[in-house]
């Protein structure tokens, strides 16, 4: 069974656990507080774990030519990336406010650190644990340096390999057993032919002691479903107040009602995922009793006779006898009374009848 390990406070994830559900803002606030603490609260009214941010220390992440390079998408915020990035960043007293909303409200909260700078500010900041973008996964002594921190980790997978995801798994694996990999597409948005949800099952094999989970960039909520359904133990989606907002992430994004379902839907599954031992349930009696087949004769039987299975037939029948599956062990077997055509064959009517235990 995969390792189990407490992502959050009091939140452990992996084996049978519930699927730790992110609510990802990412940038999808526009800039503006008040509209992310807005998606902060439709996270936790929609059942989400943990909202999420993305904190950059530019200077950081970008060299000064990507930061001067004129950007005049319909997404821009600025007339430069860099000017754009800024209109998008949030100061540091700005992501305390925004943490001490979550907590007021009752929803984890966390950012992914996109740079080393950014990660440093995360961990005084005492996030519960690390995301770290598929941007970041082969950056080696990044990753070093955040699973050093001590916090758990959860590292989403786009744009990388199988082996670079175990060149990840040995470096990490040392230094910070808490950690857990996503199967992750970056495409915004993510066509379903480009999702590859067996990647699931390729790294619960792989790596069969940490958990793993999706981050997903599709639209709609069924693929996310799926991945639930195959074993994925976190899961991440964008979400959004509204798809038509300027921004890139949008449209690959949740609106609120969307959100909810997703979440709603997840739980389900997780219940229908049920037992793996197969039976008869105490929900099925009724129908049973109603429509469970019995074995009964197909001619008149006279008391002593042998009997062969031509002179046998299943049907629903009352009183319920011999059920279908032991007909063949009818044959051979003497009948103690006459039995009727179209009557059951019941237990009694058969000599040395011996009672089978039923698994």
């Amino acid at each position: 069974m995969p390792l189990e390990f407490e992502l959050c406070p009091g939140r452990v994830i992996g084996g049978d656990q519930p699927c730790f559900i992110i609510a990802e803002i990412g940038q999808n606030h526009q800039g503006d507080l008040e509209i992310a603490k807005r998606m902060i609260r439709v996270a936790k009214e929609s059942g989400a774990d943990c909202a999420k941010f993305q904190k950059s220390e530019l200077e950081h992440k970008f060299n000064k030519r990507a930061l001067a390079r004129p950007y005049t998408s319909k997404h821009s915020w600025g007339q430069t990336y860099g000017e754009h990035k800024r209109h998008l960043e949030f100061s540091h007293d700005q992501y305390r406010e925004l943490q001490r909303y979550a907590k007021e409200i009752g929803i984890f909260f966390t950012a992914s650190g996109m740079d080393e700078m950014a990660v440093e500010f995360l961990h005084e900041l005492d996030v519960p644990f690390f995301k770290v973008g598929s941007g970041d996964t082969n950056n080696f002594p990044y990753l070093e340096k955040t699973a050093k921190k001590g916090r758990p980790m959860v590292i989403s997978s786009g744009m990388q390999s199988m082996n670079t995801m175990k060149q990840v798994y040995q470096l990490v694996k040392p230094i910070n057993p808490n950690f857990c990999f996503l199967q992750c597409t970056s495409a915004y948005p993510l066509q379903p032919e480009d999702v590859n949800l067996r990647v699931i099952a390729a790294y619960r094999s792989a790596f069969p002691d940490i958990p793993i989970g999706y981050s997903g960039h599709e639209t709609g909520i069924a693929i996310s479903v799926a991945a639930v359904a195959m074993g994925a133990k976190v899961l991440e989606r964008h979400i959004t107040l509204d798809k038509t907002w300027k921004g890139s992430d949008h449209q690959a994004s949740l609106e609120p009602n969307e959100l909810a379902e997703l979440v709603k839907s997840i739980r389900m599954v997780e219940k229908a995922m049920g037992s793996p031992s197969k039976q008869l349930l105490s929900c099925e009696i009724a129908c049973n009793e109603k429509l469970g087949k019995s074995v009964v004769a197909k001619v008149r039987i006279p008391k002593g006779t042998t009997l062969t299975l031509d002179m046998l037939t299943v049907k629903v029948a009352e009183p319920k006898g011999y059920p279908p599956e032991d007909i063949y062990d009818l044959k051979g077997k003497k009948v103690k009374i006459n039995i009727d055509e179209d009557e059951t064959i019941i237990e009694d009517a058969i000599e040395n009848h011996v009672k089978k235990v039923k698994c």
